[in-house]
């Protein structure tokens, strides 16, 4: 039995975490028969999810995940495409999930009214009285990384400059195609379209949002893709767990 561990819809999104979209997109894309099941990060040695059970092996993280079923069906998400659009593919996905990425977290942790309403929900079930050290801790990490990588550094007109250079290169990419590189999706349309999605929902105060949606053919793109992997929720029930 398969089963994908991670968080169901929030914050208007199919999932909070872009790299769960990413891999849950991929496992279909794949073929992959699996069950869904809400993520423990403690349970887990890398302390983040997505991560995978395939019988008694754990497969942590999205790409070592999409790596894993690759080499067991001997078939790859990239197949069809050439050298160069593979080269340009990981380089999309790299894109993506870097800075572009980055100006979404700092948006939704490090604004005070956005983590308020988003990612606070996450802590919910840490005990009341250790639950605003733990929140400190948190955010004071990824202050601290943000900081470190030179992102947070910038002012919110430099990373939002930043942001709409990612997302006309992604939109040029695209152009009037269904897809990155044609009528089908590959691995990088998993990894870039989560991450649009993600930076595009409303429910988060940031000029972020219309950024994104500013392209009309990222806008289609963001549609087609929720149309064609998160039509309905699929994760279990709080009430389940």
């Amino acid at each position: 039995m398969i089963t994908f561990y991670g968080w169901g819809p929030m914050f208007d999104c199919p999932s909070p975490s872009p790299f769960v979209m990413k891999a849950d997109m991929q496992l279909q894309m794949l073929g992959v028969e699996f069950y869904r099941a809400f993520a423990d990060l403690d349970a887990v040695p890398k302390h983040k999810a997505p991560y995978v059970n395939d019988g008694d092996l754990l497969i942590e993280d999205s790409n070592f995940i999409r790596a894993h079923f690759e080499r067991k069906l001997g078939v790859s998400l990239n197949d069809g495409l050439d050298d160069e659009q593979r080269a340009a593919a990981w380089g999309l996905e790299r894109m993506a999930e870097g800075d572009l990425l980055g100006v979404i977290i700092i948006e939704r942790w490090m604004k005070d009214e956005n983590f308020a309403k988003g990612p606070a929900q996450l802590f919910e079930d840490v005990p009341l009285a250790a639950r605003s050290d733990v929140i400190k801790g948190a955010r004071d990490s990824l202050a601290a990384g943000m900081y470190q990588r030179g992102l947070s550094r910038h002012w919110e007109a430099e990373r939002m400059q930043l942001a709409a250079w990612d997302l006309e290169a992604l939109a040029c990419q695209l152009g009037a195609k269904p897809y990155l590189f044609g009528d089908e999706p590959t691995a990088a349309d998993a990894s870039v379209a989560s991450v649009l999605i993600s930076g595009a929902t409303p429910f988060f105060d940031t000029p972020l949002t219309a950024l994104v949606r500013n392209h009309s053919n990222l806008a289609d793109y963001m549609d087609r893709i929720k149309a064609r992997d998160f039509a309905r929720n699929v994760w279990p029930s709080f009430e389940m767990v």
